[in-house]
């Protein structure tokens, strides 16, 4: 089974978004009290939410225009990627040679599953 391009772009899109509620729980947790309240009405982590939904509506678009899971999850996987480079962005969090490394390895990986379909 071939997997589509619109697949895999639905996918990178997907992993984007999934980096960017990461960078938002993250952000949310940061502002949180001991009051419930504090979770509820906090617009990072329902921004957060938001972004999850949007991850799941993404991978029904994109598996209903057809493509294989083992080449579609691995590209969901550049998620890390895009989280390290938010991180070192936004809260400038190191990101080191053995960190680089495990991104090359994941892009490899990514591309060594896409060969097999």
């Amino acid at each position: 089974m071939q997997t589509p391009l619109l697949s895999i772009g639905l996918f990178i899109l997907a992993a984007l978004f999934g980096a960017a509620g990461q960078f938002l729980y993250k952000s949310g947790a940061e502002r949180t009290t001991a009051s419930p309240l504090s979770y509820v009405a906090n617009p990072a982590l329902l921004g957060g939410i938001v972004c999850y939904i949007l991850v799941m509506a993404l991978f029904v678009a994109a598996f209903k225009r057809g493509g294989a899971m083992s080449v579609l999850y691995p590209v969901y996987a550049t998620t890390f990627i895009w989280a390290a480079i938010i991180a070192r962005l936004a809260f400038n969090e190191p990101i080191r040679t053995v960190n680089v490394a495990g991104m090359l390895l994941l892009v490899g990986g990514m591309c060594l599953m896409g060969m097999g379909k």
